[in-house]
């Protein structure tokens, strides 16, 4: 494992072979994606901390989607050198499935675990209010909802570390990083689905109350030949709640293209 950087946004590269970008969600880092990795073997394995999140400082101008996937974009270009296989979780399938559409040359396939298309407008309404409580109190309080409203009971009950890691997570963000990364995905448009060119997989849990299964069987019924798997007693925290499942399900998907 190498530590990088494309200009200011800090990523961390493993392994050998065609390449994979992973894009975490709001209030994730390239930690997010660890468990994973041991299922990749072949690929070179390339997860980035959004501007304003985890290791990377916040830019100069303020964030927004089309920011992050900007972002994203330079780090296949750059460090992918061609297209590459993207992942995304929450936040971060957003930003996946904008690039795919927008930039369909540099995307090989998506993987998306507990995918946003766009917020709704109850949605946008918290997130401004979440940006508001992280700057006015901290990351504190929005680590605690996080683990109360994003984990299912089931995933919390059999793995003791689960509910701590979700919270450092949180513990870690900038205050101001994370308050205008929701600001950004309360304001984001979603990607239009007609333009996506490549094979999809959708991942979502089956107590997810933020990407509940309707929406995302919503996206996969937009998009001719995605995939779609619903991971029971398995809340938002998909990669998080069930490791060994979503990597089983990334591995198999990327392995069946890059061998077709």
């Amino acid at each position: 494992m190498t530590g990088a950087a494309v200009g200011r946004t800090r990523i961390e590269i493993d392994g050998e072979g065609p390449a994979i970008v992973f894009v975490h969600g709001l209030a994730g880092t390239s930690n997010s994606f660890q468990m994973l990795l041991g299922a990749l073997g072949g690929f070179r394995c390339i997860r980035a901390d959004l501007p304003g999140s985890g290791r990377s400082p916040r830019s100069f101008e303020a964030l927004t989607v089309e920011l992050f996937v900007e972002t994203v974009a330079e780090v296949v270009q750059k460090v992918g050198g061609g297209p590459a296989h993207l992942v995304g979780h929450s936040l971060g399938s957003l930003v996946c499935l904008r690039l795919a559409a927008e930039r369909p040359e540099w995307v090989r396939s998506l993987t998306l675990f507990g995918p946003i298309l766009e917020p709704s407008d109850a949605a946008r309404q918290r997130l401004g209010d979440r940006a508001r409580d992280a700057r006015e109190h901290g990351m504190i309080a929005i680590a605690d909802a996080a683990v109360a409203g994003g984990l299912s009971s089931s995933s919390i009950g059999a793995n003791a570390l689960l509910a701590p890691f979700v919270r450092e997570s949180h513990m870690r963000q900038d205050a101001e990083g994370f308050a205008q990364s929701c600001e950004a995905l309360a304001a984001a448009r979603g990607a239009d689905l007609r333009f996506l060119r490549c094979p999809i997989l959708i991942v979502t849990g089956e107590e997810d109350a933020i990407a509940p299964p309707s929406a995302a069987r919503a996206i996969a019924d937009k998009v001719k030949g995605s995939k779609i798997k619903v991971l029971e007693r398995c809340g938002h925290w998909t990669p998080f709640e069930r490791p060994r499942d979503c990597a089983k399900l990334l591995s198999e998907h990327v392995r069946a293209i890059e061998t077709a």
